[in-house]
């Protein structure tokens, strides 16, 4: 049976190339984008057959499991590649606590989203799998004007720790 994976943010930059990387190893994947027109490239790829688009955000856990479901249908799920995030600055001072955390949360409920649809799928299919979830160096190192990013990107780090340890 083939293998499938999943790309959160796979339309564009990053997850574009992931998406083409393991569409060269003969794998379906599909392509989670919140941005109709970042997938418009889908549909003349020679690859075209194996890569399955879905519009949606990845933060919302029905496109979650419809990207799922695509994969199993498609092959054994074998991955699940968090990508999907957006970089917007908020300040504590000028926006408040409130836009800062919306930001964050933003930018971490993909990754929480995406990790537990393919965890309950891998403990499903009786087979493990393998989740990225695609940090920053800012996770570590905070430039000027990215509060949330970096916070969230750190928040990531210790998502991705503490479901190794779980799972």
């Amino acid at each position: 049976m083939s293998r499938s994976f999943v790309v959160t943010g796979g339309g564009r930059g990053i997850g574009r190339a992931v998406v083409e990387r393991l569409l060269s190893d003969q794998n379906t994947v599909v392509a989670v984008e919140l941005d109709p027109a970042a997938l418009a490239w889908t549909q003349k790829h020679p690859a075209s057959s194996r890569l399955v688009p879905v519009v949606g955000d990845a933060a919302d856990e029905a496109v979650a499991e419809q990207a799922a479901d695509l994969a199993q249908a498609a092959g054994t799920l074998k991955g699940w590649v968090n990508n999907a995030a957006v970089f917007q600055d908020a300040s504590l001072h000028l926006d408040g606590s409130r836009a800062v955390l919306d930001l964050i949360t933003l930018n971490l409920s993909p990754a929480v989203v995406g990790c537990g649809a393919a965890i309950r799928r891998f403990l499903g299919q009786g087979a493990g799998g393998a989740i990225v979830n695609v940090s920053s160096h800012q996770a570590i190192r905070a430039v000027p004007g990215a509060l949330p990013y970096a916070t969230a990107k750190a928040a990531t780090e210790g998502l991705t720790r503490a479901l190794a340890v779980d799972y």
